[in-house]
């Protein structure tokens, strides 16, 4: 298990699960992932950051990462203050 974080596995694993709820969302309601893809992207910034930071990756990709989720979060509540 520790080899699992430490390598960053855990991060790619939880965005492989975010990549199929997108596509199980695809296939059976589209509709839903229209509505739901600025919460997959925010999910996916952070698992990217995430294993950014486990695999010492440069600092500007991990600030990148926290930007791109921080962004998709503001469309998301955009959205639904609308709504």
């Amino acid at each position: 298990m520790q080899a699992l974080i430490s390598s960053g596995g855990i991060a790619d694993l939880l965005i492989g699960l975010i990549v199929l709820e997108a596509l199980a969302l695809a296939w059976r309601r589209p509709a839903r992932l229209r509505q739901a893809w600025p919460s997959l992207a925010a999910g996916s910034g952070l698992a990217l950051a995430l294993r950014c930071a486990l695999t010492a990756a440069p600092w500007p990709w991990i600030a990148l990462s926290l930007a791109a989720a921080g962004a998709a979060h503001g469309v998301d509540v955009w959205r639904r203050w609308r709504a």
